[in-house]
């Protein structure tokens, strides 16, 4: 979706307030960032079950 910085700054903490960091894994992708900055992930890292079902 498309939205502006203070939208985004929202819908950021909105995620995270709903997430377990414990359990759950959270990634925001921001396409115009340069390369360094597109990809912030939030909670627990594990690697992609591509056998499973995967949500996007």
């Amino acid at each position: 979706c498309q939205v502006n910085d203070m939208q985004y700054e929202a819908l950021e903490r909105e995620l995270l307030a709903e997430i377990d960091p414990e359990q759950d894994n959270l990634r925001f992708y921001r396409i115009t960032e340069p390369t360094e900055l597109r990809v912030k992930e939030y909670g627990r890292f594990r690697a992609t079950d591509f056998e499973g079902p995967l949500v996007v």
